[in-house]
């Protein structure tokens, strides 16, 4: 595999689009904190690490409107990719849906969103667009 997060984004993709409650990813450090940040933002349910084989995996729970049925996640987008690394200073640090949605950025203090890391002051590359 390549791109894992590519991997864990359209596993997570599929997941809403069959409207699974449970989506099983094999763990990486990256993967952990991504999901540690959806999690935070109200993305996601819960999420749980386990811990067998050499790698283990993510179990992460899907959340939806009871009502309505439909995800909180609206779209997932991957921007940065490893033919084309995109990486911002803090002055240029995008802003999604115009501060609606959240892009998820690897920084040298940690995986972090576009708001945390313009109150930090630092730049990184951008890993996803969530919204």
């Amino acid at each position: 595999m390549t791109d894992p997060i590519a991997d864990y984004l359209t596993r997570l993709r599929n997941a809403i689009k069959a409207s699974h409650r449970i989506v099983e990813i094999p763990a990486s450090n990256i993967k952990k904190e991504i999901t540690k940040v959806l999690h935070d933002k109200g993305y996601i349910q819960n999420y749980k690490f386990e811990e067998n084989g050499p790698q283990g995996t993510i179990k992460i729970a899907l959340k939806y409107n009871p009502s309505t049925k439909q995800n909180a996640i609206v779209s997932l987008s991957r921007i940065s990719k490893p033919g084309l690394r995109k990486y911002v200073k803090h002055e240029d640090l995008p802003r999604v849906i115009n501060g609606l949605g959240i892009a998820i950025l690897s920084t040298s203090k940690g995986v972090m969103t576009d708001k945390e890391a313009r109150v930090e002051g630092i730049g990184g590359e951008v890993l996803c667009y969530v919204y």
